[in-house]
Parts: structure tokens; sequence; C-alpha cells
């Protein structure tokens, strides 16, 4: 089973871990703009990667149709800024499982990723690092002694380290905590994003928490700080939801309304089915709605992106039809045993 369709004792609120090395090898220049260059850069790679293990696979970018490539950012395998480069660059290191997905030719030559479900920080940077040493062993790294890795973007040289959380922080937006908390949160050197990273919003009170610093800090104090801040968000979100519990029948009422919605709709859109699921989801995780699973949920959030609705059911569909074919999906997924 894919990591994203797993849950751990903290996944309630805590969505999933990510791990990211920014690297640059050591012969090639950064910002590689001409398609020679990325070439040359995918085949020195490529030709390596038999020393690198863990069952990756290269993939190029430009033999993906749009869907596919669309179903990997809904995954938040790869940047949507990847994808829509103009020129159609860009390649892919990954594997059955889909917790290891490498960037290649981005805005640094090696963008290193290693996802888990959950709160898993410190097991995820581990394999991070593990992975990471044997790409630097066989390719070269630019390394420099006074300030460590060398990036294409000044704001990740050192570590080239950025561990992110994902979040669902349902309970503090309706308890109206949420600005209060996360304006906290940045005070410590720490990001808040959207779904997608950089310059995007949160939608359905998902959120990504992820450090700013990466100079002049080891890569265990950034995940131990990390790990510090996520806990103190998920124990208040706790609380937050205690409060709301309190009000049983307005809170039963929202997600029997939601669930009412999702399991017998004609036709629903993504953005309606992203904010039912989060109330789906909340009712799921205080044991209000005992139809719902962790996993339907879960299959639910993922299958019902547009790019992922169809990879699924193998067709191409125009908007409309996704909407009624999202229906269907949705009772059908609800109804499994």
């Amino acid at each position: 089973m894919n990591w994203y369709l797993q849950s751990n004792d903290n996944s309630d609120v805590a969505i999933s871990t990510r791990v990211r090395l920014a690297r640059n090898l050591h012969d090639f220049k950064f910002n590689l703009t001409k398609k020679e260059e990325l070439v040359e850069l995918e085949e020195r790679i490529k030709n390596n990667l038999y020393a690198i293990g863990y069952g990756l696979k290269f993939l190029k970018l430009s033999d993906m149709d749009d869907i596919t490539k669309m179903s990997l950012v809904e995954k938040n395998l790869i940047s949507p800024e990847f994808v829509l480069n103009k020129n159609n660059t860009g390649s892919i290191l990954i594997n059955d499982e889909e917790n290891i997905c490498i960037m290649l030719g981005n805005q640094d030559h090696i963008e290193l990723q290693v996802f888990n479900c959950g709160l898993e920080l410190e097991n995820t940077l581990n394999l991070a690092v593990e992975i990471d040493k044997n790409l630097e062993e066989v390719l070269g790294y630019a390394i420099s002694k006074k300030y460590g890795y060398l990036t294409a973007c000044p704001n990740n040289v050192g570590t080239g380290l950025k561990a992110s959380v994902m979040v669902h922080l349902p309970g503090l937006s309706r308890t109206k905590n949420t600005k209060k908390i996360l304006e906290a949160i940045n005070s410590f050197g720490i990001n808040i994003r959207g779904v997608y990273g950089e310059n995007t919003e949160s939608t359905s009170d998902m959120y990504q928490i992820s450090n700013k610093q990466t100079l002049g800090i080891t890569e265990k104090e950034i995940i131990q700080n990390l790990n510090v801040i996520v806990d103190k968000i998920i124990k208040q979100e706790r609380e937050a939801r205690k409060i709301l519990a309190k009000d049983d029948i307005s809170l039963e009422d929202l997600i029997d309304r939601s669930y009412g919605i999702l399991k017998y709709c004609k036709k629903i859109s993504s953005e309606e089915t992203r904010t039912l699921l989060s109330n789906i989801k909340l009712g799921t995780d205080l044991g209000i709605l005992n139809e719902m699973t962790d996993m339907k949920v879960r299959k639910l959030y993922l299958y019902t992106k547009p790019a992922n609705l169809q990879k699924f059911l193998g067709n191409q569909y125009e908007a409309l039809e996704r909407d009624i074919k999202r229906a269907e999906l949705i009772k059908q997924i609800i109804e499994e045993k």
C-alpha cells in the first residue's frame, strides 16, 4: 500500500511528512536552461542508477501525458512549477511505493524527496540521508567548507533541507484560533503554506508547516525544532476539537449533512468535495461518523482530485463528466466493505 493511503497514531491531525534535500553536482553549472545540459545531467544520473538503488525508475516529464503529470502534483510528489516549466523539461526518479521521488533539473540539479504518513520526521530524514549518501558518493556534490551544500536559491544553502508536515486543522478553524496559532508559529522561524507549497493558499483547513532556516543549523536540529512545533499544533487542534464536541448537535449536524451530500449527490466539483471531506474526516477522527473509516477518507481525498480521478477510472473526461463520475466514485468508496 502506498504511503498516502496509510495512517498512524498522529494521522488525525498530521496527514503526511516530507523531507526534501536540494543538491547540485559539482561539475555542472547551476540553473541549467539549455536542453543539452539537462540531457547530460539526466544521462549522468541514469548511468548511475544501479549504484543508487532503492528500486528507482527514471521517467521524463516529456514522456508523460498531462493527466499523469498532474496526478503526481495532486499527490504532492512533484511541484506545480516543475510540471508547468515552459520547456517541458525535467525528469524524476521514483520507486513503486512512491515514498521516494527525486526531481531532476528543477531549480536545483537534484531535489531528493522522501515521504511518509503522519508525523514521521526522524524516520523520514534517516531514509533521505541514506539515499543522499549514495547519490553523493557516485555523483559528487557542490559543497563549500564554509557554507555547506550550495544551492541555486541562497535560502536553501547549508543543509539544503526543507522538512514539512501537512496538518488538518478544522478544530482551530471553527474555534477561530487558526490565525493566532499560525502567527505564533511564524515567529519561531516556521513557514505556513498551502497544500501545494509556496505561493499557494490553504484549502479545506489543510496547511503545510515547514522550516525556514537551512544555514547555521544541523539537519537534526531542524527536525527536532519542527517536531516540537508540530507536536504543539497537534495538541492545540485536539483541544479545539474537544471544545467543538461539547456542542454535539451542531457538530453532528454539520458532519451528517456533509456525509449525506457526498453519499447521495449526482454530481459534485472537486472544490466542494474537499470542503465536505474536511468535515467527514473530522467526524471520522472523533468517532461521530461510524459509517466511515480512515482508509475510506484517504481514498476519497486522493481519488476525487481531477487527475487522479481520471487515472483511477482509466479514462479522460470533460469537467461536467468528471463531476458526475466523481459522485459515482464517492458512493462506491463509501459503500466499500
